[in-house]
């Protein structure tokens, strides 16, 4: 079955298996995943999929009028539809099967056991911006030589040119640039522990983003799970 829901990157910590192993996890924070819509393929859209919404959303209070959520009103409007309310500061959309829909509820909260421990999933989220950097950073070059005859090159990519055909610098080159900033997807990441109370999940190994950023979670594509 493919599922999926949101959460907040809470940090990392750590747990010891039977043996006494450590194992590096990462605690995420899953609490608020309500269904917003169900599409589906003899619908209008002409596909099978959920819309989930998470994350509260702070309310304009002004003295002398009405507090309000800090959104458009067509987006309250999406969530009144739903028959919810409280908004949802992140809505997402996941690719599901037909059959799969039936466990959806326009309107739940999708449960914290939604992933059970010892199942894989995906996690994407937006890597931790570095601003511009060099080769040697973004890339792992290896930089020139620090002997006599170099000339300030030490931390340099080298050359980029072409001979005369095709005579330009091919697109794709490594260079220097915007180091990180970007969507990551880290597959294959098992399901550790579900900690219902604390509404998180336990996650092995390393998610991408800075602590509280967006964490997508899905059932992992490549991980066989019969």
């Amino acid at each position: 079955m493919r599922k999926g829901m949101l959460g907040e990157k809470i940090g990392m910590t750590q747990l010891f298996g039977p043996t006494g192993v450590r194992i590096p996890v990462t605690v995420i924070k899953v609490a608020g995943n309500v269904v917003i819509q169900k599409k589906s393929v003899e619908g209008k859209d002409g596909y099978s999929a959920v819309k989930i919404g998470f994350g509260d959303v702070k309310k304009l209070e002004k003295e002398g009028t009405e507090s309000k959520y800090r959104l458009s009103r067509p987006e309250v409007g999406v969530f009144t539809a739903a028959g919810i309310d409280a908004p949802r500061k992140h809505v997402r959309e996941f690719r599901v099967s037909e059959a799969d829909l039936d466990a959806y509820t326009v309107g739940e909260e999708i449960p914290t056991d939604f992933f059970e421990a010892g199942e894989y999933i995906d996690a994407t989220a937006t890597s931790k911006g570095r601003g511009f950097a060099g080769v040697m950073v973004r890339h792992n070059f290896g930089g020139g030589k620090a002997t006599h005859g170099v000339h300030e090159a030490y931390r340099h990519g080298g050359s980029i040119g072409m001979s005369a055909d095709p005579a330009r610098v091919l697109a794709g080159t490594k260079m220097a640039g915007q180091s990180g900033n970007a969507t990551v997807t880290i597959q294959n990441l098992q399901v550790v522990q579900v900690l219902p109370e604390e509404k998180a999940i336990l996650v092995k190994g390393s998610v991408p983003g800075a602590k509280g950023s967006l964490v997508m979670l899905r059932t992992a594509t490549k991980k066989y799970q019969g």
